[in-house]
């Protein structure tokens, strides 16, 4: 048995999907397809969030350059104000590395909810919804995979046939006869 992804809720081996302990074995499921939900908004407001904490410094650092000019003051307190602008554009440095980072993981997680749909036994079954796109993904193709792949069939001394690889395909993708050059699957 291969398995093509595992974690805490989700299993694709080369026999069988199990989502939340229940088991769909690869020879009942005829079909796999996918869907997605409209955007959430509560997200793409997040990123816009971060977006302001980002440019806020910076624009305040101009502010106050583009004030200190205005005023016409001595040049002390031109520098002063300056000096503070620009200290205040500084600022953002030491947090701009952890905004993006969470800017960064945002997209990966995705602004959509995403659906895993098989035919199981003749009817439509959802596997699994989740707003994980990067999650999302490994996990069907993992299940792309397992269907495109179903395993050597048992040897027996009689057998003589060309090639002990078997494709499925009527469920998802294209498939290939036998393995992929450079002997990955």
């Amino acid at each position: 048995m291969i398995t093509y992804y595992d974690d805490r809720s989700v299993q694709v081996t080369s026999t069988a999907i199990r989502v939340d302990g229940r088991a769909y074995p690869l020879a009942e499921i005829g079909l796999v397809w996918h869907r997605r939900g409209s955007r959430s908004w509560r997200v793409l407001a997040g990123r816009g969030a971060i977006g302001a904490a980002l440019a806020g410094p910076l624009v305040a650092a101009v502010v106050g350059i583009a004030v200190a000019v205005w005023l016409h003051r001595s040049p002390t307190v031109t520098i002063a104000i300056v000096g503070a602008s620009v200290l205040v554009g500084l600022a953002v440095g030491p947090i701009a590395d952890f905004l993006f980072n969470h800017l960064d993981r945002s997209y990966d997680r995705g602004s959509r909810q995403r659906e895993l749909w098989v035919r199981w036994r003749d009817r439509p079954v959802l596997l699994l919804r989740t707003g994980d796109a990067q999650r999302f993904g490994q996990i069907y193709r993992a299940v792309q995979r397992a269907m495109e792949y179903t395993g050597p069939p048992p040897r027996t001394g009689r057998d003589t046939g060309p090639s002990p690889w078997t494709v499925r395909r009527n469920a998802v993708g294209s498939a290939q006869n036998g393995p992929r050059p450079g002997g990955r699957r």
